[in-house]
């Protein structure tokens, strides 16, 4: 099977943001070939053709930023900072709250345990993402309460409120929670547990990776006191994130990096060594070059997603999300993955098992078959899907295995860029694999399920 994507003629394109590759041709391993459906969003959304023609519009007057007194340098700069106010407007900023430019909501949620005062206790759940669930153990004065997964919004609140209320000592608390979960999709109570934090004195930072593509986020309504997403999964895929809200602790920490640009001023000290002068500003977080296009990608994301209207957008994405759900509930041996109940609201993005199917055969089929793009796995959130699989299915599994006994789920995850077509022929597929069978030969390679 040829590893390029063949070029083709652009197919009709329904989605109300286009984005690139709905036009990209692939080969199936049954012959002939078929418009690419990217279906993998929750992992990485493709660019929006807005995006990459804003910075291919840009990409002549790149410069280096801050530091220089050339025009395309101060235009850079300008750009640089016009990107920072516009996400955040975005994210509904409050006033004094710093928008801090990363790599990616990792890095973000990384920066933001950096910078914790000493003796804090982190409260997560166990249903994190690993970005939002590994960070924080890393620092050696600061104590980390996971909790239990919830089955139901209030009892998350619940538990969250109980787990607070018995911390010792009582002292400088966060919470980390996501506001969509990267393998239900499900919408997580995040203004409920913002307010249970803050009844306890706790501060509450919320992973907004999958919530941000999907609803609208809006850091002063929430009052949350913090915010983290990345730019690849809101269509901007050029290697930028955003850490944004209260800047006290930011700002009176040690700079995540030392370097260039975090430093206002460096002199010899008189012990032979130097002395610095640390921004307070965001920069004081952002040392070294700053990635200019991936801030640019990211304002251009949000500009486009605003003036497009979320409420547009989220009907669009319910009817969307009711197409799979229904051909799914229709298909037997199909089981969706939840944690909340099928009635819970939710963005784009759905888990499910195959009773009989290994996931990674399920999904090498659908992609060598059908030219359909999903992810199977564990999704970076291993304690999760662990919880909604059951612990008894641990074994790996061979790629076809008849009994389809191995730890890992499919997931289906789509945005504003995709066409109703992509999730029909999803939803059909599905069908025809649970009913007919695959109609090639799979076996397990480095892992992975692969065509032979």
């Amino acid at each position: 099977m040829s590893a390029c994507p063949v070029a083709a003629e652009p197919t009709v394109d329904r989605a109300p943001l286009p984005v690139l590759g709905n036009d990209v041709r692939v080969p199936l391993v049954t012959e002939g070939e078929v418009t690419y459906a990217a279906l993998d969003y929750a992992a990485s959304a493709p660019a929006l053709r807005r995006v990459w023609d804003d910075v291919a519009a840009y990409a002549p007057y790149y410069g280096s930023v801050h530091r220089g007194a050339g025009y395309l340098s101060q235009l850079s700069t300008d750009l640089f900072e016009n990107s920072r106010a516009e996400i955040a407007a975005f994210l509904g900023c409050r006033a004094d709250d710093q928008v801090v430019l990363t790599r990616s909501t990792t890095d973000s949620l990384n920066l933001l345990a950096a910078v914790l005062p000493q003796g804090t206790r982190v409260f997560v759940f166990e249903s994190e993402h690993h970005a939002a669930l590994l960070p924080w153990e890393r620092r050696a004065d600061v104590a980390v309460t996971y909790l239990d997964a919830p089955r139901s919004p209030r009892q998350a609140v619940e538990i969250l409120e109980h787990a607070l209320a018995d911390r010792e000592p009582y002292g400088p608390a966060l919470v980390c929670v996501t506001g969509a979960s990267n393998v239900t999709g499900e919408l997580w109570p995040v203004r409920e547990l913002t307010a249970a934090a803050h009844a306890h004195g706790a501060r509450i930072v919320v992973d907004a990776a999958q919530l941000a593509p999907h609803h609208p986020v809006d850091l002063a309504d929430l009052d949350a006191d913090w915010i983290a997403f990345s730019g690849h999964k809101l269509y901007a895929p050029f290697g930028a994130g955003v850490l944004a809200g209260r800047p006290d602790w930011l700002r009176d920490a040690e700079p995540y990096l030392a370097g260039g640009g975090a430093s206002r001023a460096v002199t010899r000290g008189a012990g032979g060594g130097v002395d610095v002068e640390w921004h307070d500003s965001a920069a004081r977080h952002e040392a070294g070059s700053p990635n200019v296009i991936g801030a640019y990608a990211i304002a251009s994301a949000c500009k486009a997603l605003r003036e497009a209207g979320f409420d547009r957008l989220v009907e669009r994405e319910r009817q969307l999300i009711a197409t799979v759900r229904e051909g799914l509930a229709a298909v037997p041996g199909v089981r969706v993955l939840s944690l909340f109940g099928d009635d819970a609201p939710r963005v784009g993005v759905l888990s499910f098992v195959v009773d009989g199917w290994n996931s990674s055969h399920f999904a090498a089929a659908l992609s060598a078959e059908y030219g359909i793009g999903v992810r199977d796995g564990l999704f970076c959130a291993h304690p999760l899907v662990r919880t909604l699989l059951g612990g008894d299915r641990d074994a790996s599994g061979e790629c076809g295995a008849p009994d389809g006994g191995s730890l890992n789920a499919v997931r289906v995850s789509f945005g504003a860029g995709t066409p109703d077509e992509h999730v029909e022929r999803f939803v059909r597929a599905v069908r025809e694999l649970v009913r007919d069978g695959a109609r090639w030969t799979y076996r397990t390679e480095n892992g992975r399920c692969v065509p032979v």
